[in-house]
């Protein structure tokens, strides 16, 4: 099941999956959000124009930060929002306003074109200087290992790297979307247990008794006087 999306401020459409939170969803189609602190939380404010009975819910965290009014808007938080049906949907994000940009942003944007206007050699030297400034000893390590294992250490990393997202991606969902994919996988579970239980051939646990053998009396042996 896919729901489309439009971000109506940015011009920007596509396909997503049920199941896609709304900040993931912005995400994947290049829409930066603008940030907003709540409490201890970051998250983004976007107003649903149209599709609002596609998404999850209102979450606790939303009713306790977002104004009545803005719910009445069809303002939701993009990391509580869920795609839960397929449909279109409309959605329209604040306008970000811009600030002056400090001394070191401005720097870093200013090396950002020096490098897009450097010759191809010159690009690669500066790369290769920035890697083994942050890396030293393990870019170093990693390049001078065997084939196999270094091959291996990249493995490892790359999985390392996949698990920290995961469990950041499951610490940022709302409580009452944690209990539910609980129950869901707890049902899950067990269906499938039962299933496996019926597929299972029945082993027959009785066993006919075999008659007990009869011995036959032998015969007296007759003497000849």
């Amino acid at each position: 099941m896919e729901v489309e999306i439009k971000f109506e401020r940015e011009g920007r459409n596509g396909i997503i999956p049920v199941g896609t939170y709304l900040f993931e969803a912005a995400r994947r189609l290049g829409v930066k959000l603008p940030i907003e602190v709540f409490g201890e939380t970051e998250d983004a404010v976007v107003q649903i124009l149209s599709g609002k009975d596609l998404l999850s819910g209102y979450t606790k965290f939303e009713t306790e930060h977002l104004p009545e009014a803005s719910r009445k808007k069809g303002e939701r938080l993009a990391r509580q929002a869920k795609f839960e049906k397929s449909g279109e949907v409309v959605i329209m994000t604040k306008e970000q306003v811009k600030e002056e940009k400090p001394a070191e942003e401005a720097r870093q944007e200013a090396y950002r074109k020096e490098f897009e206007e450097m010759p191809l050699e010159k690009k690669i030297e500066s790369l290769v200087e920035l890697e083994a400034m942050a890396l030293r000893d393990t870019f170093s390590f990693i390049l001078n290992s065997p084939y196999k294992i270094g091959e291996k250490i990249v493995d490892v990393l790359a999985e390392f790297g996949f698990k920290i997202e995961a469990e950041e991606k499951s610490a940022k969902k709302p409580d009452e979307h944690k209990e539910k994919a609980k129950e869901e996988a707890k049902t899950k579970a067990k269906t499938e247990a039962k299933e496996k239980a019926e597929a299972e051939p029945k082993v027959k646990t009785e066993t006919a008794e075999k008659p007990k053998a009869t011995r036959k009396p032998r015969a007296k042996k007759t003497t000849d006087e």
